[in-house]
């Protein structure tokens, strides 16, 4: 029995290989054409596309709407800021929960000042602005990384760090001031960078559907807690990121079915 796992391991592996290749094949052949177009085809499914509320490379709206490029770039930030910090799993301390927890209500308050300016018979507490969206949606990416790696982390991992990766508000501070210095950047409206955090944006997508289905995959197979490098985890990512491109396209499917148009909704 022990000689034929290796085996079924090693044509599973192949299998699923050969699946996530056929799906991304088949993905990039219906989508778009250009990186651009294929990044547009991502946010697609997960985002309005609003071009007014969204940022512009030479007049092209962005993948993602203000708000959704701010929560996938602070997550992907956050995610980055955890893994540097090694295989802490412990979630965040009351105070940093407090904290995230208020960043999760802010861009919630505005997504929904947002939509009651849609209608001139819904009452609006204030006037949002792209800016508001940026850094609303930028505190719920952090706050969504600050839950989503620890729970990885714990599902995947039978031994890991019982510490958190903000155990002190030193740390809190210096994430807010990086978060800070991102929404900088894409503020200076610059061409190239905002290419660059365009295709990170939707890097981000495909890598936090990628993680919470792997997670739904191991805890499928029953096989919690039993990885303890991070090469054993090529099986449950490679499952999760199948299940994320299929989620993807389904969704793009529908949608497109659904207006005949890549293109995001209309004010």
């Amino acid at each position: 029995m022990t000689e034929q796992q290796p085996r079924w391991r090693s044509l599973w592996r192949w299998v699923l290989i050969g699946l996530a290749l056929a799906i991304t094949i088949t993905w990039l052949a219906l989508t778009p054409t250009g990186l651009l177009g294929k990044a547009q085809a991502v946010g697609y499914a997960v985002c309005h596309q609003i071009a007014e509320r969204s940022f512009h490379i030479n007049a092209r709206p962005f993948p993602l709407c203000a708000r959704c490029s701010g929560l996938f770039l602070g997550a992907l930030l956050g995610m980055i800021f955890q893994w540097i910090q090694g295989r802490k799993g412990k979630m965040p301390p009351v105070g940093a929960s407090i904290f995230f927890a208020i960043l999760a209500i802010l861009w919630v308050m505005d997504g929904v000042n947002s939509f009651t300016m849609l209608s001139p018979k819904l009452p609006s507490l204030y006037q949002t602005k792209t800016w508001t969206r940026l850094v609303t949606g930028t505190g719920m990416g952090l706050a969504l990384s600050a839950i989503l790696r620890p729970t990885f982390i714990q599902t995947m991992y039978k031994n890991w760090k019982n510490e958190s990766p903000y155990r002190t508000w030193l740390h809190v501070l210096f994430l807010v001031a990086l978060a800070g210095g991102l929404v900088g950047l894409i503020w200076l409206q610059s061409a190239w960078i905002l290419y660059i955090f365009a295709l990170l944006s939707v890097f981000s997508v495909i890598m936090l559907l990628t993680m919470v289905y792997s997670m739904v995959f191991v805890m499928l197979i029953k096989r919690e807690n039993t990885y303890t490098h991070y090469r054993e985890l090529f099986i449950p990512l490679i499952a999760g990121y199948i299940i994320a491109l299929l989620q993807i396209g389904a969704i793009s499917m529908v949608r497109f079915y659904l207006t005949g148009t890549w293109s995001g909704f209309s004010l």
